[in-house]
This record gives structure tokens, sequence and C-alpha cells, in this order.
């Protein structure tokens, strides 16, 4: 019984560091036109606004969709609260609804095999959540105290793609942005190709967004002259971003990076 006692405490400890990590994150919303955009924010420790801090947006993958404003910190979210001391910033974590997606796919699903099919668009309007992501970054460019020169985007999956589309929308923006597991029609690429910094992720065992997105996108920024980093997790599936945010340099490598 104790032993039983000890292990429900445990759990009950887990979910209320759990809640205090997500706290951590204020939670703000965004309206734009009728349409709501909820975001957690990160504030620095010692929040000073007569500072300038870097500004890091990360968009979460389809599965924390909705609008909770919670969901999007299932992943990542632990990596900027444990390096908030070393590395101070601005860390955003929108939340795109489930009835929008990041990027501007066409996705088709094969009935037979439950597969689904990426078609990237060349091109095209945005989405309402990129509509709203859009139109939100205009208000955070106004904000004194961040500072242009360093902001960042990142993403993983559906949030991967993301990155590569808010890259093409807003190519003289970002100074660094890293994709994991996403994709984004080729042709797209020469817009942000020596525009940004870049770290691509992927796992080669992905079955749900094929490694072959990535690696299009690597081979055709080496063609144009980049030079972005390119990890490739041999044993990884669709959750590379795992691995990715394990790798010790990635944030020291984002930060370094200004326009």
């Amino acid at each position: 019984m104790r032993i039983l006692s000890s292990i429900l405490l445990l759990v009950v400890l887990s979910f209320e560091m759990k809640a205090q990590d997500i706290s951590k994150f204020k939670d703000e919303t965004f309206i734009y036109k009728g349409d709501t955009l909820p975001v957690r924010v990160l504030y620095p420790k010692n929040f000073d606004a007569t500072k300038k801090y870097p500004l890091v947006l990360f968009l979460h993958g389809r599965g924390e969709s909705g609008n909770n404003n919670k969901s999007q910190l299932i992943h990542g979210s632990k990596l900027f609260l444990e390096k908030q001391d070393e590395f101070p910033a601005i860390v955003v974590f929108p939340q795109c609804s489930k009835d929008s997606y990041w990027a501007n796919v066409n996705i088709v699903t094969d009935k037979e095999k439950g597969k689904r099919h990426f078609n990237f668009q060349q091109g095209g309007k945005p989405t309402k959540a990129m509509s709203l992501l859009l139109a939100y970054l205009k208000e955070l460019k106004k904000l004194a105290y961040l500072d242009e020169d360093r902001f960042y985007v990142g993403g993983l999956s559906m949030g991967g793609m993301g990155t590569y589309e808010l890259l093409r929308r807003q190519p003289n923006t970002f100074a660094a942005a890293f994709a994991i597991c996403g994709g984004d029609h080729v042709k797209n690429v020469r817009k942000y190709a020596h525009k940004v910094n870049l770290w691509i992720f992927h796992g080669a065992k992905d079955d749900v967004v094929i490694p072959e997105f990535s690696l299009l996108i690597h081979e055709e920024l080496k063609r144009l002259g980049a030079n972005p980093k390119y990890t490739v997790y041999p044993d990884a599936n669709h959750n590379s971003w795992d691995p990715a945010f394990k790798e010790p340099e990635l944030l020291p490598w984002l930060f370094s990076h200004k326009k």
C-alpha cells in the first residue's frame, strides 16, 4: 500500500511540475479580422522592457493543433525552459486551429493504406493559420524590446513545413531557422536560400513525412550555393524532434546568428 501511495504521489508531483512549467509560458491571444490565434509566450527571467531580446517562433506539428492554448507546448517548450538562463529570449508558441494548416500544402490520404501524401504548393495564398501568424509577426516587429536582427523560427512536421513557408513569405525577417521533418516545394527554396541560415533535420525511417522532402531541399540549397546544416538520424522515424532537441549545438548555433 505504501508503495502504491508513493507511486501515486510521484504521478501527482509530475503533473504539478508540468503544470508549473507550462504556466511560465504566458497565456495570450492575438485577434485579427475576427480570427483568433492562441499563443504562449515565454519571457526572459527578470524581463526588462528597456532591453533588447531575440525572438524565437516555434511552430508545432499537426497533432498539437486546436484552440486550448496548451497542446502546442508538448514538444520543444522544455528545451527553451531549461536554457532560459543561457539564452534569454522571447519565445513564442502559436497554436494552429484544427481546421487550418501552417503550410500551403495539398494533403491526399490513401484510403487503402492510410498514408498521407503531401503535395507542396509553389506560391499561392497563405492559409488562415499562416495569415494570422503573418499578421501577428507584423505586430511583434513593433515591439521595442525585440531585436529585429535576432529573429528566429523553427518547427516540427507541419511546423517544419510552416517554417519553410514563413521563410519564403518573410525572407528578410529571420537570421536563422531550423526545420524538423518538414518539407516544401523545391521551387520555393530560391526565395530563402541566401537569406537565412538553416539547419534541417529528418529521420531516415520517417514513414509519415518522408525524408526525401528534406533531402530535396538540402540538395537545392547546395545547388544554389547556400551552405545549410543537414542532419539525418539513421534510426529515427517521424519523431526526429527528440534527437534534434538533444543536439547540444542547436541553440548555440541558432542564437549565434544575426541579420
